[in-house]
């Protein structure tokens, strides 16, 4: 074992910096390490409240691991973004630092199993591909491209062409995914989230096994084989007594949010729980959309013998206590949690509000009118942030924000993967890197003029065999009018394969072939073109054109292009967010809209008691993203939209169920007044006036 010396004494050292814990976290990071050597201790879970300094409890938890003596490359630090391995590790690293001294050995590179469980799993993929019946350059297709191949197949099947019309691809494939990822059966999953579909059960199961002999056949995954191989391997003895010694310590963040299959991969990893810690608050499960489920954490203790250790988290460094208070009191009324009652020594006594207006037009009015006080009183755009349940409910003060000029940023909108011109460069980096992939030279291909869907298959026919990918493509006799751009891509393709330009250089010849064909099909190409040079720049800080595909294709930046907004011109701006986007976000001010029945909870959102308490949970985490001040609006009539019985139209709304009566007292109540409504003398001038702006209009020209 590597084990990294401290240039000060033990005792000093570990007193400098454990000191800045409160005794619940210190608790956490002392769990199991024993100071004579790293030592595994029994499984650990860290039921960590809003706001509870969470992530700095586990980055100090490492850090005490390596101080310790555990080697930091046997440690795995599984987290759910690439942005929060990052953070976590740059934490690490400093504490490591401070600990141990500058020259303690721990780099950058020494916790090298810190990463999304995507990520990590591509990794092991690769690693023990020859062992599972895997090409070690297997490429990964997106949900996109997932749905692509899955729609490839359901033609092929002859399915597109019943009569009663089969489901489409995206609802295939999200069929599909939530069986693998819940681990639930088809006929479950049918029957429970897409009831429209059960019709089809016999037909889907024989769609799903021939996705299944598609990918395989091409040598393609997609995420959800990435935990669903790394899970059926670490379930296999033999390789199980390669993997597991590996790690010594397994540590997970957000652990309310990890669906069946990542809690049977930590599982299989640590049978018995030695060395695994999880970290996460029940409070905050809300993404039982993707498959999670809250059951993994509340049982997460019985899953072993003896019992796992719970320390909890209760001091908030976050709100004030009035919006703890209220905060607390919401979520007691949860039918199942750990019980932790948070508190703060923030001071602050206005409660947070509850605030009647008559519509969506007066909570907008409401909105716009409060956020420019706050900026009046200094508090700048950025700390204010209107949150909501769906993305809708941000339609009127959209528009009224924009009348008023103010600006403001939309989190939700499209990926940098999702928008069409990096897709397009991505498939070209993907079908290089594998050319039985079926997904990315289909969509390639038809980036040539005068090439269709006919033509595209035939050439991909021509590849499937293997063998010299130049010489088979040469070999084709492309339509006459394609003859020129043919040839082009045929140099490309030459290029890249006997590897004249080094990565990254060749993402730069296909940027110039790419950015032609970019300027014939789209009238912003301008936009587009400053996305390409973004992913060159990213692609210059990863090791191989192999790395870049599996990592970029798990976790990408915004785009600034196609739907995703134009880039900002201001440098202070109001934040717009889903509830489910802003989940460890904080603010000073919040508003939330739309807090009735019908929005919150969702009228989608209430088909079990499972349903009701995940919506009871988003109100939750959107009350504990205030730091100082809450709104929470009651519009007492919205617009909902394509009924179908009664088409559009405005309903009465009650407020939500979340708040009821006897919770009253920790808000302070108030109405938001409509102006003053004409005079009787000014509604006879408006009668008699006529104003000529159309002809004021037309004037303008003359």
């Amino acid at each position: 074992m590597t084990t990294v010396q401290s240039e000060r004494g033990p005792e000093t050292a570990r007193a400098s910096y454990l000191d800045k814990l409160n005794a619940e976290q210190r608790r956490a990071v002392e769990h199991g390490v024993d100071p004579r050597g790293a030592g595994h201790g029994g499984p650990l879970l860290v039921v960590a409240g809003a706001g509870s300094g969470k992530t700095n409890t586990l980055a100090h938890r490492v850090a005490h691991l390596v101080a310790n003596g555990a080697d930091p490359r046997k440690i795995m630090l599984l987290t759910f973004s690439r942005r929060a391995a990052f953070e976590m590790t740059r934490r690490v690293e400093r504490l490591a630092a401070q600990v141990l001294g500058p020259n303690s050995g721990l780099t950058k590179a020494a916790l090298t199993w810190s990463g999304t469980f995507h990520s990590v799993g591509a990794r092991l993929l690769r690693e023990y591909a020859e062992h599972i019946g895997l090409s070690p350059s297997f490429t990964i297709n997106d949900r996109e491209d997932s749905a692509d191949l899955m729609n490839l197949v359901r033609h092929d099947l002859g399915l597109s062409g019943q009569a009663k019309r089969f489901p489409t691809k995206n609802t295939c494939f999200a069929i599909y995914s939530r069986a693998v990822n819940t681990e639930v059966p088809l006929q479950t999953v049918l029957a429970g989230t897409f009831p429209w579909c059960a019709g089809w059960e016999d037909e889907l199961r024989s769609l799903f096994s021939a996705y299944v002999e598609a990918k395989q056949a091409q040598q393609v995954l997609d995420y959800d084989d990435l935990l669903l191989y790394w899970a059926r391997m670490a379930a296999e003895p033999v390789i199980a007594a390669d993997l597991s010694p590996r790690f010594e310590h397994v540590l997970v963040d957000e652990y309310q949010d990890t669906n069946r299959l990542q809690a049977s991969i930590l599982l299989a990893l640590k049978p018995d729980g030695r060395g695994l810690t999880v970290v996460g608050d029940d409070a905050q499960s809300i993404y039982s959309f993707r498959g999670a489920t809250v059951r993994n954490i509340l049982d997460f203790p019985a899953q072993f013998t003896p019992p796992a250790q719970t320390v909890t988290l209760e001091r908030n460094y976050r709100s004030t206590t009035a919006i703890l208070a209220a905060s607390n009191a919401v979520i007691g009324l949860a039918a199942e949690r750990f019980s932790k009652q948070l508190w703060s020594d923030k001071a602050g006594t206005d409660r947070p509000q509850l605030v009647t207006v008559r519509d969506e037009g007066e909570q907008a009015g409401f909105v716009v009118e409060s956020v420019l006080a706050s900026r009046e009183g200094g508090m700048v755009l950025k700390e204010q942030a209107v949150l909501f349940r769906a993305s809708h409910h941000s339609a009127q003060l959209e528009v009224e924000l924009t009348r008023r000029n103010l600006p403001f940023v939309k989190f939700g909108g499209l990926k940098f993967l999702d928008s069409s011109h990096v897709k397009d460069l991505l498939a070209m980096l993907r079908w290089l890197q594998n050319p039985r992939d079926q997904v990315a030279g289909f969509r390639v291909l038809q980036l040539l003029p005068g090439v269709g869907p006919g033509t595209a298959s035939r050439v991909l026919g021509s590849l499937a065999q293997g063998g010299d990918t130049l010489a088979a493509l040469s070999a084709f006799a492309p339509p006459p009018r394609v003859a020129q751009q043919w040839s082009e891509l045929l140099e490309l393709v030459g290029q890249v394969s006997t590897q004249s330009a080094a990565w990254p250089a060749e993402l730069e010849l296909i940027r110039a072939w790419y950015e032609p064909h970019l300027q014939r099909l789209h009238e912003d190409a301008e936009t587009r073109v400053a996305d390409l040079a973004q992913m060159q720049q990213i692609a210059s800080t990863y090791p191989s054109r192999e790395r870049f595909l599996t990592e970029l294709s798990l976790d990408l930046p915004d785009a600034t292009s196609d739907e995703s907004g134009v880039p900002l011109r201001d440098e202070d701006y109001l934040i717009l967010s889903t509830i489910h986007s802003a989940k460890g976000q904080e603010w000073r001010s919040v508003y939330l809209l739309n807090a009735v029945d019908g929005c919150m909870p969702s009228d989608l959102g209430t088909g079990s008691s499972e349903d009701i308490e995940e919506e009871r949970r988003l109100l939750y985490v959107a009350m504990t993203r205030a730091k100082d001040e809450l709104h929470i609006v009651v519009p007492q009539r919205f617009y909902v939209h394509q009924q179908a019985s009664q088409g559009d139209r405005h309903v009465y709304a009650n407020r939500t169920r979340f708040i009821p009566g006897k919770l009253l007292t920790l808000f302070e109540s108030l109405s938001w007044p409509r102006a003053a409504a004409p005079t009787d003398h000014g509604r006879r001038a408006l009668a008699q006036a006529r104003i000529d702006i159309a002809g004021g209009l037309k004037s303008m020209w003359k």
